[in-house]
């Protein structure tokens, strides 16, 4: 999935083989929540769903909407009229926002839940038998503060998620987690996280705000190569974990356990100095 609401970007990406483009509509409270994190914070409008949707040729339409609250429905209704294949909740706490969420979209589209609350980890067991949900998201950014937790993969590395995804696959739902930068790059190499992906049956990701950047100065040409590119390798690489035994995931995800601890390690010490 990439998230853009820019026309030219999203056919590119539709062009290099990206499965969801994905327009951002979640503003509500997000600012406050994710105050001071590097995370993506978009300001699509409704009316990019309509622009972009007749662009892609492969590529279907994802929309995240807000939260769960009096302006659902009609906003709901908004990005079908507009063209939303793919419409996810964001930031729910209780069964009755994803019932409420699952008969405003009347089966109109394909639904997606992302998981990222406490509160939301409680219910799962409840929510995953509530008729016209088709998928869930573990969303990395809000889960890890909503523990209380210093860096977005703590949830993965501590065994959470790997929890949440048991769950899920029980039911028979689709899912997946967080994002994933362009190989070789992110505080925890790409190649690790995909690995962690596959180990724990993840079928889906977000590329990261850092897969795309482009410079002012550059064409779209040269914006388009790059994009296939790193496409392109992302993909060899799954060819490549598609033939790994387990040892070799369980030999990744101590790896990557290590690396995540780190990480979280110094952003505790960064805090305790600021404080």
């Amino acid at each position: 999935m990439y998230i853009t609401n820019n026309p030219n970007i999203a056919q590119i990406a539709d062009d290099a083989g990206v499965d969801r483009v994905w327009i951002d509509l979640e503003y509500k409270d997000k600012e406050i929540r994710q105050k001071g994190l590097n995370s993506v914070k978009s300001h699509h409008q409704v009316s990019d769903i309509s622009l972009i949707k007749p662009l892609l040729k492969k590529a279907k339409m994802q929309v995240r909407i807000d939260h769960m609250g009096d302006y659902s429905k009609k906003q709901i209704d908004a990005v079908i009229s507009a063209g939303a294949e793919y419409i996810m909740l964001p930031y729910y706490k209780t069964i009755q926002e994803v019932r409420n969420f699952a008969k405003y979209v009347e089966g109109r589209a394909i639904t997606i839940l992302l998981l990222e609350t406490k509160e939301a980890i409680d219910i799962l067991d409840e929510t995953l038998v509530i008729p016209g949900i088709d998928e869930i998201h573990i969303g990395l950014n809000d889960l890890h503060l909503s523990f209380h937790q210093d860096f977005m993969f703590e949830p993965v590395a501590n065994g959470m998620v790997d929890e949440i995804c048991m769950k899920i696959k029980a039911a028979g739902k689709p899912y997946g987690f967080g994002g994933i930068a362009r190989l070789g790059e992110g505080l925890i190499p790409a190649e690790m996280v995909i690995s962690e992906h596959y180990r724990v049956g993840s079928t889906r990701a977000i590329l990261s705000r850092s897969f795309c950047m482009p410079e002012p100065d550059q064409s779209l040409e040269e914006i388009s190569i790059n994009f296939h590119k790193d496409l392109a390798d992302i993909r060899e690489y799954e060819k490549l974990m598609s033939t790994r035994e387990c040892s070799a995931f369980k030999k990744n995800h101590e790896i990557f356990k290590e690396s995540v601890f780190v990480v979280a390690d110094k952003a505790r010490a960064r805090k305790a100095v600021q404080h």
